[in-house]
């Protein structure tokens, strides 16, 4: 029983570890910046209305939507989707950042 264990499993005290990080919080910086975020939620949750358009099962070629910009609202037959715009059946560009709203007839 006084046998010595295999080198790797000794356990090497390397002394104070701090792998801890700090971190600081204050709610008076959130109130600053809570209209820039709010803007930002509205574009990621725009951004996934569109994917989830174009990533159903039901999109095949097109799709029949009512886009709310500043404008108004307006019936598109969208057909793809960039990085920065819409493209629909009649070759019209819709920017994405124009979007408020947009919904699936």
């Amino acid at each position: 029983m006084n046998k010595k264990l295999p080198n790797v499993f000794v356990n090497k005290n390397i002394g104070i570890v701090k792998n801890n990080k700090e971190q600081y919080y204050s709610k008076e910086d959130s109130f600053i910046s809570n209209s820039n975020s709010n803007n930002n939620i509205k574009m990621i949750m725009i951004r996934k209305k569109i994917n989830d358009l174009f990533n159903s099962d039901s999109f095949v070629y097109k799709v029949r939507v009512v886009v709310t910009t500043g404008e108004g609202d307006k019936e598109y037959t969208l057909i793809a989707k960039n990085n920065d715009s819409l493209l629909t059946i009649d070759n019209e560009r819709i920017p994405i950042d124009d979007i408020l709203d947009i919904k699936k007839l």
